[in-house]
């Protein structure tokens, strides 16, 4: 794995292939320097269905970037989406080694190790993340950083995700095809989170919704780590879709009307306030009240946020997000969607907008973009010295082992 050179994001969508490069300073500072998007062509609902398609998709966009950033792009880390991405959380346990109890990195790699064989997957999945959240010495939670401390005992609550391993390996492939190595698969609620939840926000209890084109992502965090981790197979590119029908025009059209002129509530539309709506299979342009747009946005986009409403509850965190709910994600950008949410899911919410410093910053100022910084922003956490517990990804690892079939099976392909 590449752990030095420039950063790099890579978000393989249902709509678009977003590429962000940036350089790291100090310890997590992120400074972008450039980014490329190309329209995703081979992507449906987070899932890999056109090898080819997607593989030129992410030739387009890393072609853009490295064109902007004057940087030659060797190894990324890429987000992971999909319905067939799944959570649970486990506990490990162990001894601690030494004969004085004092607590070593030794001790944690052991019971991280223990918390990933108590919840081993089926043969058919994939770890893509184990995420240390609390460790326990001697009955004492809420320790973050044992190492040093006395103890006999030491614990661990750990988040663990896993993927289906066939699917996995159909985005390593594309990846591969497009001249890059895989730094480090990346759940996208936990990239997205990254780049637009404050540090209190996750202390306290919040979830972030990621409402990409073809999946909606849900991560709720609480007393500082991932708890719970869902996607859903429902987006913008839906509502888009019953524009499209309803309206009897293009989809490219009925993608400018929603994001032009549509909103999340008829309530907030005047009676008066009229749209332009091209015929499909003509010249013809027809003038529509908006409120036909917005009669058509509004029930689908209620429909996504009770199916997250419900995924929250499931979780068994839902009074355990005082900070509320925070949406990011192309769909967001959507006039009047907080208030929408918020009336939903009875929960303050606001909108995720990455927040980066530097002169090329501006270029990532949109929730569109949250998953592509969040992905650097985890790299350069993941990078810095001062890191604990590195996600499960190195040889030995369940991701390891599916670089390595791929390597041997499908080279050169």
């Amino acid at each position: 794995m590449a752990r030095r050179g420039p950063l790099v994001g890579l978000d393989v969508g249902t709509t678009k292939v977003c590429v962000v490069i940036a350089e790291q300073g100090e310890e997590a500072e992120v400074h972008i320097k450039g980014m490329g998007t190309s329209p995703s062509t081979g992507v449906r609902k987070g899932v890999v269905v056109d090898l080819d398609g997607t593989t030129r998709a992410i030739e387009e966009a890393v072609d853009r970037a490295e064109r902007m950033a004057g940087v030659k792009v060797v190894a990324a880390l890429v987000s992971v989406s999909g319905e067939h991405v799944a959570s649970q959380n486990s506990r490990g346990v162990v001894a601690v080694s030494r004969a004085d109890h004092e607590i070593g990195e030794q001790d944690i790699s052991r019971v991280v190790e223990a918390a990933r064989m108590t919840a081993i997957p089926a043969s058919d999945r994939e770890i893509v993340h184990l995420i240390p959240r609390d460790f326990v010495v001697d009955g004492q939670d809420g320790v973050k950083n044992p190492v040093g401390m006395y103890g006999s005992r030491l614990e661990v609550e750990a988040h663990i995700v896993t993927g289906a391993g066939t699917l996995l390996a159909n985005l390593l492939k594309c990846v591969q095809r497009a001249g890059l190595e895989i730094e480090e698969l990346v759940l996208e609620p936990l990239a997205s989170g990254q780049a637009v939840l404050a540090p209190a926000e996750r202390d306290l209890g919040v979830a972030v919704v990621d409402i990409g084109g073809g999946t909606t992502s849900v991560g709720v965090f609480s007393n500082g780590g991932l708890c719970h981790t869902a996607i859903l197979p429902v987006g913008g590119s839906h509502i888009t879709n019953d524009i499209a029908v309803g309206l009897r025009t293009p989809i490219l059209e009925a993608e400018r009307l929603k994001v032009t002129r549509g909103c999340a509530s008829v309530a907030t539309v005047g009676t008066d306030e009229t749209i332009d709506v091209p015929r499909i299979g003509s010249n013809e342009v027809l003038k529509r009240p908006r409120r036909a747009l917005v009669e058509i946005i509004e029930p689908r986009l209620l429909e996504i946020l009770a199916m997250v409403k419900s995924q929250i509850k499931r979780s068994g965190y839902a009074n355990l997000i005082p900070a509320g709910v925070v949406v990011t994600g192309g769909t967001a950008l959507l006039a009047g969607l907080a208030d929408a949410a918020s009336e939903v899911l009875e929960a303050p919410t606001r909108i995720g907008l990455p927040e980066m410093r530097g002169t090329m910053a501006p270029m990532v100022d949109s929730p569109a973009y949250a998953t592509g910084v969040g992905l650097l922003l985890h790299g350069a956490r993941q990078r810095a010295p001062s890191r604990l517990v590195r996600n499960v990804d190195g040889a030995g690892s369940a991701f390891g082992r599916l670089r390595q079939w791929l390597r041997e099976f499908t080279h050169g392909a």
